[in-house]
């Protein structure tokens, strides 16, 4: 795991190792045992790397790597966990190797195979570029998922790619203009989707894709994989016998899980207690031969507490686990810097815990294995089933019916329709008294004018539903706005829910937020569930393996149970959060009314800040999460500014 930066085609003439020296420096997080750095001989490519040493601790794993002809240099970031396996069929065909790190395992392939047949064989996590000596040729490519991140700028016939944002602002020397179209994006989502950064004309590589980069020119990403394809392909392969999938996706996690346990340092993994950091561990468990080291963070607020339920988890399995529990304090205080550690505005408040929890487990292990993936690929999030129920019963009113009760809904302000239900407490028994009722009547206007199951979905997952509200601009807000995926039209609710979450949300929140968490205090999270053979095979099982009585995860359940009784973590789903909500009225308030009264006018309409932060204060709406991406944008562009 390391971070990696890279200037190609410049036209001022050799590039200079000292600028790659301060770009690499930018990510000494992400490599804090070493760094590297390779020119050209004609000095139009330079590439750095900042090392974590996970395999092959020597300098034989050292990088940026020039393969053995010469023809190829690479800088990577991530794990090949297949790599044993092709090193031994590059071995049976004569290349031999002085180390034993999957970084020469790949740049042999590169000779051997090409480098878009070395990328298809590899089954890992990896950002990476490849420089092609004999074709004057730089190739970026990024995992199936999204796992590891990687950005690039092309301006004046010169491409510029780092692991984050921070270094290519050092080698521009000023900060790009903020794009209106991403900032739009990330107020609605709470981050920014790719292929767009929070900078105009800085894009993110996206998932499963490369790109070329030649004379100057680069050309659009292609994709080498797709979640459209495996969608269609696996619903095409639907298993119907229960047990054989069963005993299948045992032994599929039993074989992948050892994969990620490959490691020259320790390891160990985060464990919430929850299905599925718990049906990672309890596979660490029973491959690994040794007591598995196990984190989790507890909070003393039980609403926000997992804790409990994964010490029991522990003490059934038998692992090494270490506990800590944090005050709000303590939780406060990593918020200065979160736009340090996030390097672009992103407001998931579990960033908060994510890192607590990154920086437990650095004290002890080098690398964390993970179960995020599992709400996507099974069927974990509360929504799938309520969205796919909900459809069915919207879809049977027209259309034209429905966008009148919206607007007839959302016609009064939410403090109004407050207003009449206070004023029908004197009749309606406590019982029947809703609370927040006018949020919840304009969330409900928000989704009935729906014409499509993606933008209710959409419109369920906003923070900010309409952006342009709190924005100064709207000019191109919705440039940024992804596509719905082009999947079968006759795909259950559910799947394609799913399949969205996997293709969007799961890359651009989930995966940055572990990603960014962890490298901040040098420690690799691993995510087997997310192997692309597991995302796979998961297609292959039937909705109804996944779905049954009113909840997700049947299969996965039935899996762990072979390992953890069913008491230990048959519960209701609890999010890895802290409350945002209370915190706005309380400790953070007047923080964040200096910030939101203070901060720059140049982007928000701060007179409608203000009226949601009131709205917000007297408890009539939840405004917690909306706010919190207005202040992680102005903390974010504080900080920011100070980079050049």
């Amino acid at each position: 795991m390391c971070g990696i930066i890279g200037i190609v085609g410049s036209k001022a003439g050799r590039i200079d190792r000292q600028v790659l020296r301060r770009m690499t420096d930018a990510l000494a997080h992400r490599g804090p045992n070493g760094d590297g750095h390779w020119i050209s001989e004609d000095g139009g490519a330079g590439f750095g790397h900042r090392r974590l040493s996970i395999i092959d601790l020597s300098s034989a794993g050292a990088q940026p790597m020039v393969s053995a002809s010469g023809r190829y240099a690479l800088t990577y970031n991530g794990e090949v966990y297949n790599y044993r396996d092709l090193r031994r069929e590059l071995e049976a065909k004569g290349h031999q190797f002085n180390g034993h790190s999957d970084t020469e395992v790949v740049i042999a392939g590169f000779e051997h195979w090409g480098i878009d047949e070395t990328i298809s064989r590899c089954a890992g996590m990896f950002a990476l570029a490849v420089w092609d000596e004999r074709e004057r040729t730089l190739v970026l490519a990024r995992d199936r998922l999204g796992i590891k991140p990687l950005y690039y700028r092309v301006a004046n016939g010169t491409l510029i790619f780092a692991s984050e944002l921070r270094p290519i602002v050092v080698q521009c020397g000023e900060l790009p203009p903020v794009s209106l179209a991403a900032l739009s994006e990330y107020l609605r989502l709470g981050y920014v989707p790719a292929p767009f950064s929070i900078f105009e004309g800085v894009y993110k590589l996206p998932a499963a894709t490369t790109l070329r980069f030649r004379e100057g020119h680069a050309s659009e990403p292609i994709a080498y994989w797709s979640i459209p394809e495996v969608v269609a392909r696996g619903m095409s392969r639907q298993r119907s016998n229960e047990e054989e999938v069963l005993e299948e996706l045992d032994q599929r996690l039993r074989s992948i899980v050892a994969e990620h346990m490959i490691s020259d340092v320790p390891l160990g993994a985060f464990l919430s207690g929850g299905i599925d950091s718990s049906s990672v561990t309890a596979i660490m468990q029973a491959v690994g031969g040794t007591a598995t080291k196990t984190f989790s963070i507890g909070f003393h607020d039980p609403s926000y507490n997992e804790a409990k339920h994964a010490a029991d988890v522990a003490k059934h399995l038998q692992t090494d686990h270490t506990e800590l529990y944090v005050s709000d304090a303590d939780a406060m205080a990593v918020i200065p810097s979160l736009p340090d550690i996030y390097d672009e505005p992103f407001a998931d408040i579990s960033q908060i815990p994510t890192f607590l929890v990154s920086k437990l487990a650095r004290q002890q292990v080098t690398v964390a294995l993970s179960g995020d993936g599992g709400d996507e690929l099974f069927g974990g999030y509360n929504r799938y089933l309520f969205v796919s129920d909900y459809w069915k019963r919207l879809t049977r009113i027209p259309h034209t019916l429905r966008r009148m009760a919206a607007s007839g809904l959302s016609s009064a302000s939410p403090a109004s329709w407050d207003a009449a239900f206070r004023a029908l407490s004197y009749v309606l028994p406590p019982h029947l008294q809703p609370a927040l009722p006018g949020q919840k009547i304009h969330k409900v206007a928000s989704v009935l004018a729906s014409s499509t199951l993606h933008e209710l979905q959409s419109r369920l997952v906003s923070q900010w539903a309409n952006p342009e509200t709190v924005l100064v601009s709207s000019d191109g807000v919705a440039l940024a706005r992804p596509a719905p995926l082009a999947l079968a039209p006759d795909l259950p609710a559910t799947a394609e829910q799913m399949a969205w979450d996997t293709s969007t949300y799961l890359v651009d929140d989930i995966l940055t937020k572990v990603d960014r968490a962890s490298m901040r205090v040098g420690l690799e999270a691993r995510v087997p569930l997310l192997d692309h053979r597991m995302v796979e095979f998961a297609w292959e099982i039937p909705i109804s393996l996944k779905f049954r009585n009113h909840s997700g995860k049947y299969i996965l359940r039935r899996l762990l149970e072979r390992y953890v009784p069913r008491e230990l973590f048959e519960r209701p789903k609890m999010g890895f959060g802290i409350p945002i909500d209370s915190w706005l009225r309380g400790p953070l308030k007047g923080w964040a009314l200096d910030w939101l009264s203070s901060g720059n006018d140049e982007f928000f309409d701060r007179q409608a800040i203000g009226d949601n932060w009131q709205q917000h204060q007297i408890g009539r709406v939840n405004r917690g999460g909306q706010l919190w991406t207005v202040l992680m944008f102005d903390l974010w562009l504080e900080r920011a500014r100070r980079w050049v």
